[in-house]
């Protein structure tokens, strides 16, 4: 893969300036962005691949929940439906997408969880609904919508800053787009990171005078979750790790931390389980899983008894100061 793509290294000045073109034609006002009258959260990232956005959108959903009428809008990838999809108790993987999924079986009693790929008839359908802010997952080179607030992850363990756009690299876009950013949070970092380290990151980043810099780690939960029971990870002698994500290494890292004895099976990001890949499943004693792939995997009934997943949590450094701009955003 690493050659196709050194291979495929002439192509990245077209993509570059393709992209490089569509931005400018939205930012002179030629290609016309919407504005609206409330709140609009837009999370998301200049690069493909797994860079917190599912936690990110989780930490912002319990900061405000409480005080909004609050609405979570994604496209819904890989859902077999077409079109605006407002999830409620019938709702599945297949109808609204993974993430969708479980941003509603973890909130949908307090928030509002729906899909469109056009997310300016998403955010109409959402009016009706009298939401008063929506968050936008995965929607930052969507220029469509122009959202009062753009939060940009970027990792740090692959920074925008040391990549290219594709297809040699990862970047869905010049790295200029960080320009449009109102947040950055550097994602899955260590969770001692030292404050020189993060001088440096802030460097590289080169933030204007009207952006803030975050850094954020993910903590692990000490227990896994099925449907109907809570286990500690000390109490697992052994068992298989499951995993559909863009980047499972934070997972195996700690899992190995804690002298963990297991096999990993490891699918790509947002992967739809064949049944022969199911029948296999069958045979394991016992499978921890994220939570994303957990809402693939607990329909099938001979996976329910020993299906677990190992919740996760965003933990942003100086987060009352991050928290108070969200706040303060979503109230004037």
């Amino acid at each position: 893969m690493k050659m196709l793509r050194y291979i495929l290294f002439p192509i990245v000045p077209v993509y570059y300036l393709v992209t490089w073109l569509r931005n400018k034609l939205y930012d002179l006002g030629i290609k016309k962005s919407k504005s609206y009258n409330f709140p609009v959260i837009c999370v998301g990232n200049l690069s493909v691949g797994g860079t917190g956005k599912t936690p990110m959108i989780e930490y912002l959903i319990s900061l405000l929940k409480n005080d909004h009428k609050l609405a979570t809008l994604s496209r819904g990838y890989k859902r077999k439906t077409k079109g605006f999809q407002l999830a409620n108790q019938t709702s599945s993987v297949e109808t609204v997408g993974d993430e969708p999924f479980q941003f509603y079986n973890k909130f949908g009693k307090d928030i509002l969880v729906a899909v469109d790929s056009d997310r300016q008839n998403g955010i109409k359908n959402l009016e009706k609904e009298n939401s008063d802010v929506v968050l936008l997952d995965d929607a930052y080179q969507h220029r469509k919508v122009k959202a009062g607030l753009n939060i940009l992850l970027t990792t740090y363990a692959n920074p925008f800053y040391r990549d290219f756009v594709l297809p040699t690299g990862n970047l869905r876009e010049p790295k200029k787009g960080v320009n449009r950013a109102n947040i950055i949070v550097v994602t899955k970092c260590p969770e001692n990171l030292l404050d020189d380290d993060k001088i440096q990151i802030v460097k590289r980043i080169n933030p204007n005078e009207k952006q803030h810099v975050f850094f954020s780690s993910i903590k692990y939960s000490e227990e896994v979750i099925s449907i109907n029971k809570t286990v500690k990870l000390k109490e697992l002698s052994s068992f298989t790790l499951v995993t559909g994500i863009a980047n499972s290494k934070p997972l195996v890292d700690f899992l190995n931390e804690k002298n963990l004895k297991y096999q990993h099976l490891n699918f790509k990001d947002h992967h739809e389980f064949s049944k022969q890949e199911i029948e296999s499943l069958k045979s394991k004693e016992l499978i921890i899983t994220t939570e994303k792939d957990f809402m693939r995997l607990k329909q099938y009934e001979s996976l329910k008894e020993k299906l677990f997943y190992l919740p996760i949590e965003v933990v942003i450094d100086n987060h009352q100061k991050f928290d108070n701009i969200i706040k303060e955003f979503v109230s004037n």
